[in-house]
């Protein structure tokens, strides 16, 4: 890697003041209290300590190169930009969200086809692309989303949480 230029940074009086009042309130994510103290150590102006790189990396344990993008982020594109993390523009939305969701766990509830004795990952697949819930969905993409609503498509009866989640639920939901 070719030399990396300095991030100079000053802080005015209003921005040090933002920065110390959300570290002292301390309400923010683990990220954002880091960066606005990446900064306050990164500050070469009156009241700044000037740390360097190095050591301000070893102080909060993060990497050098985080220091420098934050030192980068702070002179390019202000202090709002370099406090506040950037949405990746490449993201995928989720398949199962949301109303998906409600008409799996009002699937998974009901009998499973003839010929089978509890639901499987891929009839509930097929199930969901065969009702037109979702256009393809994948058997571990259910498995995910069954997971992470703490179901399981085996047991007979889910529990109370089943019930819940489904008066909760605002879907109309069609029988298969």
């Amino acid at each position: 890697m070719g030399r990396q230029i300095k991030y100079i940074v000053r802080l005015a009086p209003d921005e040090r003041k933002i920065l110390l009042e959300l570290i002292k309130k301390g309400n923010a994510s683990k990220e954002k209290l880091n960066r606005a103290r990446i900064l306050l150590k990164c500050d070469c102006g009156e009241e700044g300590e000037n740390w360097a790189d190095d050591k301000i990396a070893e102080a909060f344990y993060v990497t050098e190169r985080t220091v420098f993008n934050v030192r980068k982020s702070l002179v390019e594109e202000g202090l709002d930009k370099a406090l506040n993390r950037i949405p990746q523009k490449n993201r995928k939305r989720k398949i199962i969200q949301g109303e998906e969701e409600a008409y799996l766990v009002a699937l998974s509830c009901t009998e499973p086809p003839k010929g089978h004795c509890k639901w499987t990952l891929r009839l509930l697949a097929d199930k969901m692309v065969e009702l037109e819930y979702v256009d393809s969905v994948s058997h571990v993409t259910i498995g995910d989303a069954l997971k992470k609503m703490k179901l399981n498509p085996g047991k007979k009866r889910n529990g109370a949480y089943l019930q819940k989640r489904m008066q909760n639920s605002s879907v109309k939901w069609r029988k298969p």
